[in-house]
């Protein structure tokens, strides 16, 4: 039972889990990723973080600091080389965990640790992924284009040019070429014209039956 045992001490004596430790780290600085458990990663990140925050400050005091634990000459080298200049604006934070599934033959829960600012990919997916700015950008360029070809297609066909097209339809059968073709006057001259014929007939038949 661990009754509030803040170290995971891993089922290793404490100078296996040094030494162990040790290593983990001189490999994530060389490296700048390892595969390993959750419960391995999670000690290694509280194990490394102070000493990479120990390296920002590059003098013979902190050099001799971070020897005493990596014990490794290419390991404190490639970290103040140039791990350091990477972290150096960074308060913090340096590694981040990924897990990647259950191992198979004890089914431990594995992941992947890593020196946040060496992952290009995952640094420039987040940077995709920021908020929106309100005045806009190559969007809103997109859009102001969208709007211009629109208009344009509108200018090709404009109203004005409907409403002539009907004008001309309405000048080629006007109405007073109707009325003239058919006019009244000559309605009225015809009908006592037929009127007197039909008088001059009815009277030849009178004198007939006569």
């Amino acid at each position: 039972m661990r009754h509030g045992n803040k170290i995971n001490h891993l089922g290793k004596k404490t100078g296996h889990r040094k030494a162990m430790l040790t290593n983990m780290a001189c490999s994530l600085i060389e490296h700048k990723r390892i595969t390993t458990t959750i419960a391995k990663a999670k000690t290694l990140r509280v194990f490394v973080e102070p000493i990479l925050t120990k390296a920002k400050t590059d003098s013979t005091h902190s050099r001799r600091v971070v020897f005493s634990y990596l014990q490794s000459k290419e390991a404190v080298t490639e970290l103040f080389r140039d791990v350091a200049p990477k972290i150096a604006n960074r308060e913090g934070g340096y590694t981040r965990i990924i897990r990647t599934g259950y191992r198979l033959g004890d089914n431990a829960e594995m992941c992947m640790i890593e020196l946040v600012d060496f992952n290009e990919l995952y640094n420039n997916a987040s940077k995709k992924t920021t908020r929106r700015s309100r005045r806009g950008g190559k969007k809103a360029d997109e859009v102001t284009a969208t709007v211009a070809e629109t208009t344009e297609v509108v200018e090709e066909t404009p109203v004005v040019e409907a409403v002539a097209e009907t004008t001309e339809v309405v000048e080629e059968a006007p109405a007073a070429e109707v009325v003239e073709e058919t006019p009244v006057a000559e309605v009225a001259e015809e009908t006592p014209a037929a009127d007197a014929t039909e008088d001059a007939a009815t009277t030849e038949e009178e004198k007939t039956e006569e």
